[in-house]
């Protein structure tokens, strides 16, 4: 068993659901080593239909839980319990499935280095050993988790037969490993990092990484000067971000692991690829949309439109917001309508 639960207070809007745990054993990982006790976290909606072939996987981004995408869930929305068995997991090192800071047996530093494959590999285990699940009605995503989703569509081509991912990258730019650098180092210029682990919850590297990844990465210039005429009202705002962030009870360390498995992660690099992007794209079967935002300051637009391209039949849409990154959120109503309704278009076809 893990050695604590962590989950913040529920935010208007998230759907509060039991939380399950899987246990699956020791787990190798693509690089080498192994997870001594693999443990995901998991929450379902609704039920398996008599075929079995309902099933909507839900993947969780970086740092973020299973409540990423609640607002694409709901009847009348995308993924409608109704119509849908959806199953939200907990991407290995988010502090809610096994992580570095709840492994009872590889705390800490002591905690295995993974990879986007392995959080994959991880999940169609456990869809496939414990629900007895063989095959998806589709894998949803955003960001971290539209990357999942691509790479579940290159991992296992025939297990699914619709692809959602948003702001999504099929490997990740220089521009999102540069972001991804500077919030990492703004973190460890705490002084409570030792060089390999926090001896204690880093106030002020939190405070700094809060403004690099929740302000400069995820908003715009434009989305900033809608909320605030007065240009100094930012100030206040970013001292509430920050706040946020410690209530999010997110772990400093899980954090930098996730942010290593998403700096290196590339589909082309999948065992059979022979390093080639392209190439692995070109091997997904399963019907592919991606949706992507303009002027995205983390995983730029640019990347979506080269996977589109490469991904036999893909469809790209653009979201039509000026929230960047975040336009794959609930944080703008009009951004949540289009998503619901082009999401559910396409799987309705």
């Amino acid at each position: 068993m893990l050695t604590e639960f962590r989950h913040a207070t529920l935010r208007p809007g998230q759907i509060d659901t039991p939380h399950h745990f899987w246990n699956g054993g020791d787990f190798a990982l693509e690089r080498g080593g192994r997870i001594n006790g693999l443990e995901l976290c998991y929450v379902t909606h609704d039920s398996l239909n008599g075929p079995r072939n309902n099933t909507i996987l839900v993947t969780t981004s970086l740092g973020g839980n299973h409540h990423r995408l609640d607002f694409l869930i709901g009847s009348g929305r995308a993924l409608g319990p109704e119509r849908y068995f959806i199953v939200c997991v907990d991407a290995i090192g988010n502090g809610l499935s096994v992580s570095p800071s709840n492994s009872p047996v590889q705390a800490g530093s002591r905690f295995p280095y993974f990879g986007l494959r392995d959080m994959v590999a991880s999940q169609h285990r456990f869809l496939t050993e414990h629900l007895g699940i063989e095959s998806l009605a589709g894998v949803v995503g955003a960001s971290m988790g539209g990357m999942q989703a691509l790479q579940w569509a290159v991992s296992y081509p025939d297990f699914m037969r619709n692809v959602v991912a948003m702001t999504a990258m099929a490997r990740t730019a220089p521009w999102a490993v540069a972001v991804i650098e500077a919030a990492r180092r703004a973190l460890t210029a705490d002084e409570r990092w030792n060089g390999a682990d926090f001896d204690s919850y880093p106030e002020r590297g939190w405070r700094a990484w809060s403004a690099v990844m929740h302000v400069l990465a995820n908003r715009t210039p434009a989305a900033l000067g809608e909320m605030f005429s007065a240009p100094l009202d930012v100030l206040l705002w970013m001292e509430r971000i920050a706040s946020d962030s410690r209530a999010s009870t997110m772990d400093a360390l899980d954090w930098i692991y996730q942010s290593r498995a998403y700096e290196a992660h590339d589909v082309g690099m999948t065992p059979s690829c022979d390093t080639d992007t392209a190439g692995a794209l070109q091997t997904v079967r399963a019907r592919t949309l991606l949706l992507s935002a303009p002027f995205d300051l983390f995983n730029p637009f640019e990347c979506a439109e080269e996977a589109a391209k490469q991904i036999p039949g893909a469809s790209l849409l653009t979201i039509p917001t000026n929230q960047g990154h975040l336009g794959a959120s609930s944080t703008s109503d009009s951004d949540s309508d289009f998503l619901n309704s082009h999401i559910a278009s396409f799987l309705d076809e």
